[in-house]
């Protein structure tokens, strides 16, 4: 859906271009993603353009609420451009960890917006593009709502500050999400918090309007709310429990396997995690799970600093680049993983990710010093 043009103008800061677009809709901002040929992957360019309009949106007395949504049909955002970033790490490494410290910084400047923020999200959302709206007041879904972080198939982990998310979840069903990348629909992200309000997308140029008039943004969307009805982790969140609860990633598949070795209704949902799991990279995996169980002891403004030490180290190593080339660019789907197997990744090797960088480390604002800068 898309804003009327009788009443959206471009905000007079010329942050417009064919893939991001900043404008005014009466009483409300409207980012608009629109990069149709690359599901909306985020770039570092838009990332700046966002990131430069912010301050302005918060200070204008006369827009009350930003509204964050796609233009391109069935997609959110697919993510960041992952692309850029690799092409970067192995030609202009200055350049891959600057792009990196802007998309934390841009995190933690959504995190301290001043206004309501609310994203109107249909389709897929991962990556980047959660971190784009996870921090927002209001995230609606519509009915093709589908999130995920699918880091550790290509080498990665989750960031964006994704960890402090999943440690929060119950039953440590944060952290099976972020090791297996596993998709999940609307009603189980309603039920995770991961959204605030299940809208249908038809309804979704009406919010707009009524953001536009001003209208008060909770009474608004807790009238169009629809409840999802029970999503897919209710049917295995035992089974996650019983076996994400683990002191380590070796138990954790232990415990996968001994559920698999009992048979009964679990062991076909087992089989399938296990193999999930062996697909993605091993270091990856390893540095995911302490990243995630850690978190839990972080605020997010230090997770996301973690996030910039882990992902600067990441963009050095065989797996990234390796996962990269087997999913995205010769899209084989067999990548070769080293070290190929959980045992084989030392908790030194993990420790190297976790170790601080001496002039090198992201250096994030306050809160407070962010609400004093009028963000």
């Amino acid at each position: 859906m898309s804003v009327p043009e009788t009443r959206s103008t471009a905000i007079s800061t010329g942050l417009a271009c064919g893939e991001l677009a900043v404008a005014r809709n009466g009483a409300a901002g409207c980012i608009l993603l629109d990069r149709p040929r690359a599901m909306n992957a985020i770039t570092s360019g838009m990332r700046q353009r966002l990131a430069a309009a912010m301050p302005g949106l918060a200070r204008d007395t006369g827009i009350y609420a930003l509204i964050i949504r796609s233009a391109v049909p069935g997609v959110f955002s697919a993510g960041g451009d992952l692309r850029e970033i690799i092409g970067a790490a192995r030609e202009r490494p200055d350049e891959a960890r600057r792009m990196l410290a802007e998309e934390y910084a841009l995190n933690w400047l959504l995190e301290c917006f001043s206004k309501p923020t609310v994203s109107l999200i249909d389709g897929l959302v991962m990556g980047s593009g959660v971190g784009l709206t996870i921090y927002g007041t209001h995230r609606v879904a519509g009915e093709s709502y589908a999130f995920a972080m699918p880091e550790t198939l290509i080498g990665l982990f989750p960031d964006d500050g994704l960890a402090w998310v999943f440690a929060r979840m119950p039953a440590q069903i944060g952290l099976y999400l972020g090791l297996t990348g596993r998709r999940i629909g609307r009603a189980a992200a309603y039920r995770l918090g991961l959204v605030t309000h299940c809208i249908p997308a038809a309804r979704f140029a009406e919010i707009e309007q009524a953001l536009a008039a001003a209208e008060p943004v909770d009474a608004l969307l807790d009238n169009l709310h629809e409840d999802p009805g029970p999503g897919e982790i209710e049917g295995c969140r035992d089974l996650v429990e019983r076996s994400f609860t683990a002191a380590s990633l070796e138990e954790v598949l232990a415990r996968l396997a001994e559920e698999l070795r009992r048979g009964g209704g679990a062991g076909a949902w087992c089989q399938e995690v296990l193999d999930e799991i062996a697909q993605r990279s091993p270091t990856a995996l390893k540095v995911t799970f302490r990243h995630i169980r850690e978190a839990a002891h972080r605020d997010l403004r230090q997770t996301l600093t973690i996030d910039y030490r882990l992902a600067c180290r990441f963009l050095r190593t065989h797996d990234f680049h390796e996962g990269v080339r087997a999913m995205l660019i010769d899209k084989d789907r067999r990548p070769r993983w080293a070290p190929g197997h959980v045992a084989e990744v030392t908790d030194a090797m993990v420790d190297r990710f976790f170790a601080f960088q001496p002039g090198r480390e992201l250096i994030l604002p306050t809160r407070q010093e962010m609400q004093a800068a009028r963000v």
